[in-house]
């Protein structure tokens, strides 16, 4: 009989999904059958998964942490942000339409059956299934028809843990707050608190510690000490761009931060590697001039992103880095803008019509609402290194520079390049995680220090990490003891 159990947030960004990465990891460790599972999820950094559709990029992480293979039932809803009131909402990992904010919140609740028909299938394949709520717990604004925090909790009749976030400060305030304005039912199901992200001597916390059990009359469990190595995991949230610094050896690597930027994990493998840096480079500020190479991102509204490049006045200082012989590489949303036009006749992400590219790579392309999810094994045509990746995009592009192919899979082209090799475009996300094409695509462009990362095994060794941190610091026997046994379909 599966077990469950739900961690949630006094807010965002606490540490939930890491929380929830390293005990899928502990507990399989032990010799369990554990699932991750979110029932709502806000990201537009994505994976695609076995069975063919996309989830949040944290449960795809989770779903490695426990060994096993990444699926839609993971994340059944997820909502990816196109415009500052709307987003894309995929459920089950396809997309179904584009909702403003308010029509999404007015009809949600249509879908917990689906939320809760996914839940049910981990749940019988699985010993234990760990749940990630979504942002707050205690957005009483937002509790009508919720489905992602203690609305789901309620339907599926799971306790929960309730983490804070000692690092930002107020920690106490934000845990015992949280029962002051949550319906008495919904912190019923609380059945303890979690301290995270501490630094410092933990026995300076345990006055802390004792308050907080005193005041909500549940288990304080913690502090859990900040864990460093967590900055080698993909994360999924965009603020963790804001948090990176500028490190590394003298090969710069500059990407304009885009408003919609999606995807951005594609980075992670680059920055781990010891003789390279990477700018992500915030609006207000130009594109560095001594960067060796400029990669122009995933975006979830590509026109609304090529605009803003513009407006920043980001298009000007990309095209002088090209004249002055610097590299240019597009990804996905960012291949697309460096074509010469991007049509949108059906309005998928914004007014119908046809935008100007930046003209650096001669193919056009047409957005389409049928969406292209595929794992994807591919060849560089310039070097023969295999690498692997995902195709996630709706649109179509073709173009004479396609006869120049960025790589090849099976038998087909896949992305282009310009005549003078200077510039390229491809569909393919998570392309640098593959060690050797990494090195020679760099090694090309004249990093002199590459070849020394072997990204997935940090990864790994990462996970292992985070797993052994939780379980030095919290005591895995009382959470497995306070999840709840479901009953049997």
């Amino acid at each position: 009989m599966a077990k469950a159990l739900m961690f949630m947030g006094t807010g965002s960004d606490v540490g939930k999904s890491l929380i929830v990465a390293g005990l899928c990891r502990a507990f399989t460790r032990q010799g369990l059958r554990v699932a991750p599972f979110k029932p709502q999820n806000m990201s537009n950094n994505a994976a695609v998964t076995a069975d063919g559709g996309e989830i949040g990029r944290a449960q795809a992480l989770q779903a490695r942490a426990a060994r096993r293979a990444p699926v839609t039932a993971m994340n059944p809803v997820l909502l990816k942000p196109e415009r500052e009131t709307g987003a894309q909402l995929v459920v089950r990992g396809r997309r179904v339409a584009s909702l403003s904010a308010r029509r999404y919140f007015e009809t949600r609740a249509s879908l917990m059956p689906e939320v809760l028909s996914a839940f049910g299938e981990l749940a019988a394949d699985a010993d234990l299934v760990l749940v990630e709520g979504a942002g707050s717990a205690s957005e009483v604004n937002l509790r009508r028809h919720d489905i992602a925090n203690f609305g789901f909790a309620r339907a599926a009749d799971i306790p929960v843990v309730l983490i804070g976030d000692i690092h930002r400060g107020g920690v106490i305030a934000s845990l015992v707050g949280t029962f002051a304005v949550v319906a008495p039912e919904d912190a019923a199901l609380i059945g303890a608190t979690l301290v995270n992200r501490f630094q410092g001597d933990p026995g300076l916390f345990a006055e802390g510690r004792a308050f907080i059990a005193e005041s909500t009359g549940r288990p304080c469990l913690g502090p859990v000490p900040h864990f460093s190595a967590a900055s080698r995991l993909p994360a999924e949230d965009v603020l963790a761009l804001e948090a990176q610094p500028v490190r590394g050896g003298p090969f710069r690597i500059a990407v304009p931060r885009l408003p919609r930027i999606a995807n951005f994990d594609d980075l992670d493998p680059l920055r781990a590697e010891p003789g390279v840096s990477v700018d992500v480079v915030p609006p207000g500020r130009p594109l560095p001039r001594d960067a060796d190479l400029v990669i122009l991102p995933g975006s979830k509204a590509t026109r609304a992103d090529l605009a803003a490049l513009r407006a920043e006045g980001w298009d000007i200082d990309l095209l002088a880095h090209h004249r002055a012989g610097g590299a240019v590489l597009g990804i996905c949303g960012g291949y697309q803008m460096l074509g010469r036009t991007i049509t949108d006749p059906g309005g998928l992400e914004g007014e119908p019509g046809t935008s100007p590219g930046l003209g650096l790579l001669a193919v056009d392309t047409v957005l389409e609402p049928r969406k292209q999810l595929r794992l994807e094994q591919a060849v560089e045509a310039a070097s023969g290194h295999a690498l692997s990746g995902y195709h996630m995009h709706m649109g179509v592009t073709d173009g004479p520079d396609r006869q120049r192919p960025f790589a090849r899979v099976g038998a087909g082209p896949e992305g282009a390049m310009s005549p003078d090799g200077r510039v390229a475009g491809t569909y393919l996300h998570g392309l640098f995680a593959a060690d050797r094409f990494r090195a020679g695509f760099l090694q090309r462009l004249g990093a002199a220090r590459t070849g020394e990362t072997a990204y997935e095994a940090e990864v790994e060794a990462a996970l292992d990490g985070l797993a052994d941190h939780l379980a030095a610091h919290l005591d895995l026997e009382f959470l497995l003891g306070l999840a709840r046994p479901l009953p049997e379909a």
